[in-house]
């Protein structure tokens, strides 16, 4: 039963990794929480560290290739946000499958322990903290991960509202007129987001990944002020960040009911094909005005981002000194490995 309490919980992370993710590939850090732990990336490296049942943390890093210097055309506006988002998709599925391989290992050894308390041979050695395996994807992985993902995504987000759109239609004539559809389609698909969001957060699981995810975005903050915090340094920062995936999302939502509106198409089906063929390009505006808002404190493009930043207060939670202390250590496992591979980073 724990076993399969693991693999559900993994599942569960996929569908979170659009609304944990944070950062561009142009920022000094970014990351990503998971299970019992905190994913951190700088340009060319990432590192993860996933807290045990035992207290003690297991680390894994490696190097990174950043596309738009094999690429330039992968740097380019407009393009540079599906790549980015891409790769911190493969990313967040890495992370999340060896926060499942520690749990699995951590459930191996507790068992181990119990067996021993019995005076009974355990029929495997538990597996040790350099011995759990390393998170590697296959082509089919990353294809039924991506699938699995986006199907969730298309499935809650765009044909449900939809459908619930155009049942109101039936009986509200009012939603012939195009903008009020897609801002009465907007607003459902908003609630539905905003429902999941707030619904899993009731789960202890998830709410101790909110908290994960409070503890990256203070690690975040207080690397980008002055290097390598400490955790009391680390802790005196907000947990609300305006490059995080909750905010991506929710400017995606916001803009949806714009680009939707500005297409007088009638039919369900073509509705729906709409949104699909639209998703991509809407991603992309979402994530240039995510990166100019960031710099842009004051911009009116910024005001597109606020939403997104009081959502936070459910997807991000005040984590404890463990837990700062896990996106601390992934963050200097990244650190380490981009000394190496980028050189030290300047902080400006």
């Amino acid at each position: 039963m724990k076993y399969w309490r693991e693999i559900l919980r993994f599942l569960v992370s996929l569908q979170l990794l659009p609304i944990l993710e944070s950062g561009e590939e142009t920022t000094l850090v970014g990351g990503q929480a998971v299970f019992e732990g905190v994913m951190m990336r700088s340009p060319h490296a990432w590192g993860i560290a996933i807290r045990k049942p035992s207290g003690e943390m297991s680390v894994h890093s490696e190097t990174l290739a950043r596309p738009s210097e094999k690429h330039k055309w992968m740097g380019w506006p407009f393009i540079r946000g599906l790549v980015t988002l891409g790769q911190a998709m493969r990313l967040g599925f890495l992370a999340s499958k060896f926060s499942l391989n520690v749990g699995l290992a951590g459930i191996a050894e507790e068992e181990a322990r119990q067996a021993a308390e019995r005076g009974e041979q355990p029929a495997q050695p538990a597996a040790k903290t350099e011995e759990i395996k390393k998170p590697e994807l296959s082509n089919w992985a990353i294809l039924a991960s991506t699938v699995f993902t986006l199907g969730f995504f298309l499935f809650a987000y765009k044909f449900v509202p939809l459908l619930a759109a155009t049942g109101l239609k039936s009986h509200w004539s009012a939603l012939s007129n195009n903008f009020l559809f897609n801002l009465v389609d907007g607003a459902i698909r908003i609630l539905l987001f905003l429902t999941f969001v707030w619904g899993i957060s009731l789960f202890s699981d998830i709410k101790r990944i909110y908290h994960y995810h409070g503890a990256e975005h203070k690690t975040v903050f207080a690397y980008e002020d002055h290097g390598m915090p400490s955790i009391a340094e680390a802790q005196k920062y907000s947990t609300y960040h305006p490059r995080c995936g909750t905010s991506f999302l929710m400017t995606i939502m916001l803009i949806c009911i714009f680009v939707y509106a500005a297409f007088p198409v009638q039919t369900f089906l073509g509705k729906l094909l709409l949104r699909i063929a639209f998703l991509p390009v809407i991603a992309s505006v979402s994530y240039e005005i995510i990166r100019f808002s960031a710099k842009h404190g004051r911009s009116l493009f910024a005001l597109l981002t606020k939403p997104g930043l009081w959502l936070q207060r459910i997807t991000t939670q005040p984590p404890s000194d463990d837990q700062v202390d896990c996106a601390i250590r992934a963050l200097d496992e990244a650190m380490e490995l981009e000394k190496k591979n980028g050189g030290e980073l300047v902080i400006a």
